[in-house]
């Protein structure tokens, strides 16, 4: 019996072109392989029942550290998308760097990916930014066991597909990345802060995002760290 074709991605900005790829495909070594050739908007996705995972490639007119600040427009992109798409009630957040929580439980991550020889000063051929996300629990694997981790079909968001997740996350991403070109970083920056979790509640701290690479700043009683983003 012949394997079905992936199903098209509806809606997308004109600017993105889709390459499916089949169950088992790695969207983040797609776009990256991809990159040099093909260029801005190349669009790697997997289809696939358990997982949603998908990847685009920038060409960025800003050095690395900078550029960078794209991998926060895309965590934005991705929790907006599931706002739109699931229940109400359903919670999404980030934990530093990448990691995705719907309802405090594990169910994703955000990637990023550049030129293994670009230079931190320097503007990269390409940067790719992407996403995996746990739709369901492979079949035989038993919900519950590891209350840590979670997907999103156990979460409410009923008969939800890859497909329809990263064309709307490609809607939210240009959106997002149109705001940061225009407006500057600090929307960007406000609004991925808003959904992180790392470090909220501590009493005299205070978060902020460096605009120049795009790592976390920590204050507190005049002194100053950084976590990377790299």
């Amino acid at each position: 019996m012949p394997v079905p074709s992936p199903a098209p991605l509806r809606d997308l900005p004109s600017v993105f072109h889709a390459i499916p790829l089949r169950e088992g495909g790695d969207a983040l070594a797609r776009a990256v392989a991809l990159a040099p050739e093909r260029g801005a908007g190349t669009l790697a996705w997997v289809s696939a029942y358990a997982r949603a995972e998908a990847a685009v490639v920038l060409e960025p007119e800003l050095p690395l550290a900078v550029a960078r600040l794209a991998f926060l427009a895309a965590a934005n992109a991705l929790a907006d998308a599931l706002v739109v798409l699931g229940p109400p009630e359903a919670a999404v957040a980030l934990r530093w760097p990448g990691t995705l929580l719907v309802n405090g439980a594990s169910c994703g991550r955000l990637l990023l990916a550049s030129p293994p020889d670009a230079a931190e000063a320097s503007m990269p051929a390409w940067l790719v930014v992407g996403f995996e996300v746990a739709l369901a629990f492979p079949a035989g694997e038993e919900p519950g066991l590891d209350p840590g981790r979670t997907c999103l079909e156990e979460e409410g968001f009923e008969e939800l597909t890859g497909a329809a997740l990263t064309a709307t996350w490609t809607r939210h991403l240009m959106a997002g990345l149109d705001q940061w070109q225009a407006r500057g970083p600090r929307r960007l920056s406000e609004d991925f802060l808003g959904r992180l979790l790392d470090f909220r509640d501590e009493a005299g701290l205070r978060r902020g995002i460096d605009p120049a690479s795009g790592a976390l700043v920590l204050e507190r009683d005049g002194s100053r760290r950084q976590v990377s983003l790299a």
